[in-house]
């Protein structure tokens, strides 16, 4: 911060969990860049990644990381199920820190939405013979649409395989680095499809009422937190409610929340959407706020805000208004990734610059 700005707005006031610190509420949000090999972060990443962090965002989140490569949504997306994958990793999230931000990772298993292609070849599932792999779910229930190919149902084996693997590969973003981690359980993918009653048909302990269907998630968390140091922060996202009546919804995402807290979760980050592909989803900016606000106060948990929030404004009003802890930017982001610098000047305030850029801020 210039010593000689006037106080910070709330936006970019700092936010202390744990051990660690944002030097702001704004945090650049996983998105998928399908550019991997075999699972391998490269320079590709470290640009992309390592440009938000100059641009003067508090938090850098890698994009969801599969645990397994069975986990990958498509063969470009990045994993951490091996030693191979670390050194890359590492790179990145030092170079994230020496900018002052905060080098987050998202770990993920894709469930039922794995093996698809690249979303620019369509992104529908992929056969056998074209590159893609068997997927495994809660239930034998395809999602459907272009991701057609019909889910192994889980045995309770893999599921203990499945929490082993976030387990390891919560000890390796450890050893890369990283000082924030988050359980992707959100969109469809594998947690959130044992939380939806739209995937998951078990009538085994893993499905049926809410407390089967949210087993895996907590066992899951409780098993990471074990490993994950207590001085670092632990963050889950999340989908609020799936958006069609019958489905996961806001009351049981408060649910969800206090018991995830209990275990040791710091952050919940307030997603929505993507179980099912006839969802109504009312899409308008800030449309998921709510979403953050209700978990945020139902849950007396931190939560982060994402979608459709474009303006200096609109995200400084949801943090003054104790709509949300930290705002999480994606599309905007990509289009700007100096978004914070331009932001701050906005409000009336200036980031201190890189010294490379000091002149040009």
């Amino acid at each position: 911060m210039d010593k000689n700005s006037p106080a910070a707005p709330h936006l970019f006031q700092p936010l202390t969990i744990r051990s660690i610190t944002l030097r702001n509420r704004v945090g650049v949000s996983p998105m998928c860049q399908y550019s991997a090999e075999d699972g391998g972060a490269n320079d590709w990443h470290y640009v992309h990644l390592g440009s938000r962090a100059v641009g003067g965002a508090g938090l850098v989140i890698v994009e969801a990381t599969a645990v397994a490569p069975e986990g990958r949504i498509t063969p470009g997306c990045l994993g951490l199920w091996g030693e191979k994958h670390i050194e890359p990793l590492a790179h990145i999230a030092n170079f994230v820190k020496q900018q002052g931000a905060v080098a987050g990772i998202q770990i993920a298993h894709a469930g039922r939405k794995a093996s698809a292609d690249l979303p620019w070849n369509g992104g529908a599932h992929l056969a056998d013979d074209q590159g893609g792999w068997p997927t495994i779910a809660p239930s034998a229930i395809p999602f459907g649409v272009e991701l057609a190919k019909v889910p192994r149902a889980m045995t309770e084996a893999d599921i203990v395989r499945v929490q082993n693997d976030f387990v390891a590969t919560a000890k390796r973003a450890l050893s890369a680095g990283f000082e924030w981690l988050e359980l992707h359980a959100a969109h469809g993918y594998l947690f959130s499809e044992f939380l939806s009653p739209f995937a998951n048909q078990r009538t085994d302990r893993y499905g049926g009422s809410f407390e089967n269907r949210i087993r895996f998630l907590l066992d899951a968390t409780r098993a990471v937190r074990q490993v994950w140091p207590d001085r670092l922060p632990l963050a889950v996202r999340i989908s609020a409610i799936d958006w069609k009546e019958g489905g996961w919804d806001i009351e049981q995402s408060i649910g969800l929340a206090k018991l995830l807290k209990a275990e040791g979760v710091d952050l919940i980050d307030c997603s929505s959407g993507g179980v099912v592909p006839d969802a109504k989803i009312t899409v308008a900016p800030g449309y998921q706020v709510p979403f953050a606000e209700k978990i945020r106060h139902g849950a007396n948990i931190a939560t982060a805000a994402v979608g459709f929030i474009t303006e200096p404004k609109q995200a400084d009003d949801i943090v003054r208004n104790g709509q949300a802890d930290v705002v999480l930017l994606a599309r905007r982001m990509l289009v700007d990734p100096y978004w914070p610098a331009h932001a701050a000047k906005a409000l009336g305030f200036k980031l201190t610059p890189p010294n490379q850029y000091a002149r040009a801020w």
